[in-house]
């Protein structure tokens, strides 16, 4: 069986860490940010951590 490949939309929206983790970047940074405050859009722009549960889907992709 040959091997699969890296799921390529994955591949651009997911970093693994150092420790193994996988990181993400947050929804709701695309558009309608006007409505937004400054400090809401910041919080947004940083990367986040996944949930333990989609961890194993996601995984798979590597």
């Amino acid at each position: 069986m040959p091997k699969l490949k890296t799921k390529s939309g994955s591949k651009k929206r997911f970093k693994k860490t150092a420790n193994g983790r996988i990181k993400k970047k947050q929804a709701f940074k695309n558009h309608l940010l006007t409505k937004k405050s400054k400090k809401r859009k910041r919080h947004l722009s940083k990367f986040s951590l996944l949930k333990s549960s989609d961890k194993k889907n996601i995984k798979k992709q590597f």
